[in-house]
């Protein structure tokens, strides 16, 4: 890809409006309203038309006001500029024009300028014609500001492109290299921004630090951060010596927080620019705080969750709703409501009003914890602090409900979410119907699909996949296809979740044949089987014990450049073992261990079954031990096969 679309030929002119902004058309300009005076209010160097202007002129420029209403009422005409750059060519109109404005100081032709690019899109084109028009008389000098103004303005107004090719017109400058890589990251195109900063470097310039701070703020908003290009950017900065301020120190940690492995939250990277950034005497922002907060609280690191809030307090840093957010979950994941309770008061003490977001927080750590009884605890002391529920409060409640199959709980929560005036949305009725349809409720997950679509709520793709599911589990292959062509009926493409599900049911289903075509229509649409995928379809082998099948599905695996997983690899151990073929249960075992998998319960358990199926029960207490030497701690199956084992082998020394 071009970093920059290439010159347009010779013959072509980019010195009019006219070319410059082909949607605008003359018939189409509205007379906007503009800045009609302008008046400097500070100091400056003269760099008017004359140069040997006098003390006493200078004063009386600083002072003297400029009605440029007639210069812009001309611009914005239909017959404003010529091609030619001859000033004979000039009409009588042009030439007073010229000599009206002469006298202006550059200081003004500046304030005139921002004026007209901050006021609406509509006057971006009579700044490009001023700008034009104050070159061709030779009015003012100072065009690379000029232009890095009129890049910054269109870029702030989605016009990249544009910018790119007002950028062409003259040689780059650092100026004008700042205006473009600020415009590339305020419209999210990276790879032009990294690209940009690259060639600036290239041409022995620096690149200003408010752009690192652009590009970073972009790569955090669009999901991109990579922990590589922030150490890279970090790196250049640091060689360059450039200066950092609190801005971009705030911004490097949200974005290294944001970079780190979803099970780690919080990379060291993160950790070390924070302290760098204390150390070096500038003081961290509440968002900086709340990075490196939710990084210790993912973590399952209570202390420092706690001292982190401290030293925010110690600095004079006031911690705000987020904050208070977060080690609330901290407290709610490690089991203590009084102390999270204690944070709500301190809450209410500063000021800070809990929302009902906090509370769902405080209810999804009890539902991931297996606390549901809890739901009711949390609702009530929600309500004792004037805090009303609102739908994202009850989905979550729902939800917890659902998870632990108390079903008429969940219904009688919707019940009440509706009494109280608030309409559910598709996450409501998606949560409601996969709930009843895990519970085997498939006949009641059937009504409510109904009820959803009668209350005039379209299915959106999710909800059909819990409906496949729910058929497929039925054996309904009927019923599914039917669904399918009402999905895309509809409008709705199956996704990579989709064909997954549509896989694993018929796979369960012993309907092979058909999962392989899933899999290969999947492949025919563009998308990429997932591991999951493949996943349920070596499972749905393994359970029938038809290893070889299993394997071919874990060699098309590989072949579609997928990594296997833990999960991956047990399946194939467990159809290997319902084979009866315990070596190549324990070769994939091996091959977990060079290819640096760690393996986990399930992995030992299914190997001891497999021992245990060629009664091999001597061979049972070594996997057992070797499964604690190698840090994973025995569930109550494994010692169940464990004792299984033991006492077999008691019982064959008996008799």
């Amino acid at each position: 890809m071009l970093l920059i679309p290439p010159p347009p030929p010779p013959s072509i002119r980019f010195n009019t409006h006219h070319h410059f902004f082909p949607l605008f058309t003359p018939t189409s300009i509205s007379t906007p309203t503009y800045p009609t005076t302008c008046t400097a209010t500070t100091s400056y160097s003269s760099s008017s038309s004359s140069s040997t202007t006098s003390n006493n002129d200078l004063t009386s420029l600083h002072n003297r006001k400029y009605d440029f209403t007639p210069l812009l009422n001309y611009l914005s005409s239909s017959t404003t500029l010529k091609d030619s750059n001859s000033p004979t060519s000039l009409n009588p109109t042009e030439l007073h024009l010229v000599e009206s404005y002469k006298a202006v100081p550059a200081q003004l032709w500046h304030s005139l300028l921002k004026s007209l690019c901050s006021s609406t899109p509509t006057t971006l084109e009579t700044a490009y014609s001023l700008v034009t028009w104050l070159q061709k008389h030779n009015l003012c000098y100072s065009y690379e500001l000029f232009y890095s103004i009129l890049i910054h303005a269109l870029g702030r107004n989605d016009k990249l492109y544009e910018a790119f090719l007002l950028s062409q017109k003259r040689s780059l400058t650092p100026l004008t290299y700042n205006a473009l890589i600020g415009a590339c990251a305020r419209n999210n195109d990276l790879e032009k921004a990294l690209n940009l900063m690259n060639r600036m470097r290239r041409d022995g310039f620096q690149s200003d630090y408010v752009n690192y701070s652009l590009v970073i703020q972009s790569l955090t908003r669009n999901n991109k951060v990579d922990s590589s290009v922030l150490m890279k950017l970090y790196q250049e900065m640091e060689y360059d010596k450039i200066e950092l301020d609190g801005q971009l120190m705030n911004d490097f940690i949200l974005a290294f927080a944001k970079a780190g492995n979803p099970n780690k939250a919080l990379t060291i990277e993160a950790e070390a620019v924070f302290e760098e950034m204390k150390e070096g005497g500038l003081k961290p922002r509440t968002r900086a705080y709340n990075a490196v907060l939710k990084g210790y609280v993912k973590k399952g690191l209570l202390r420092d969750a706690e001292l982190i809030v401290s030293e925010m307090e110690r600095c004079g840093v006031f911690p705000d709703e987020h904050t208070y957010s977060l080690l609330i979950d901290a407290y709610a994941n490690a089991g203590r409501w009084e102390s999270a309770r204690i944070v709500l008061k301190e809450m209410e003490a500063s000021n800070v009003q809990p929302n009902s977001y906090v509370f769902s927080r405080i209810l999804a750590s009890y539902r991931d914890r297996g606390d549901w009884q809890k739901s009711f605890s949390v609702l009530r002391e929600m309500k004792n602090s004037g805090i009303s529920p609102d739908r994202h409060f009850y989905n979550v409640m729902i939800d917890t409900f659902g998870k632990y199959n108390c079903l008429e709980h969940a219904i009688a929560t919707f019940e009440r979410m509706k009494a109280e005036g608030i309409k559910p949305d598709n996450v409501t009725w998606n949560t409601l119907i996969d709930s009843h349809c895990k519970s085997g409720r498939h006949d009641k997950a059937e009504e409510l699909f109904g009820a959803m679509q009668d209350s005039g709520f379209s299915p959106c793709t999710t909800t059909y996949n819990i409906m496949i599911n729910s058929l497929g589990q039925q054996e309904k292959w009927e019923e599914i296809k039917n669904l399918l062509g009402k999905m895309q009926g509809q409008g709705l493409l199956p996704n990579v979740v989709t064909y997954t599900t549509l896989v694993d049911v018929y796979g369960q289903s012993g309907r092979f044949n058909d999962a392989i075509d899933c899999l290969e229509v999947m492949k025919s649409a563009g998308l990429k089987p997932s591991i999951t995928m493949y996943n349920a379809l070596v499972n749905a082998y393994a359970q029938r014990g038809l290893s070889e099948q299993a394997v071919n599905a874990f060699r098309v695996m590989r072949a579609d450049g997928l990594k296997p997983s833990v999960l991956v690899l047990n399946s194939l151990i467990n159809a290997f073992g319902e084979d009866r073929r315990d070596a190549e249960a324990f070769a994939v075992l091996q091959y977990m261990k060079e290819n640096d998998l760690k393996p986990d319960v399930v992995t030992f358990t299914t190997l001891m079954k497999a021992l245990i199926r060629v009664e091999k029960f001597e061979k049972v207490p070594s996997v057992y031990e070797q499964m604690i030497l190698s840090g994973v701690t025995p569930d109550r199956k494994a010692r169940a096969m464990l004792r299984s084992a033991l006492r077999y082998m008691r019982q064959t020394l008996d008799s």
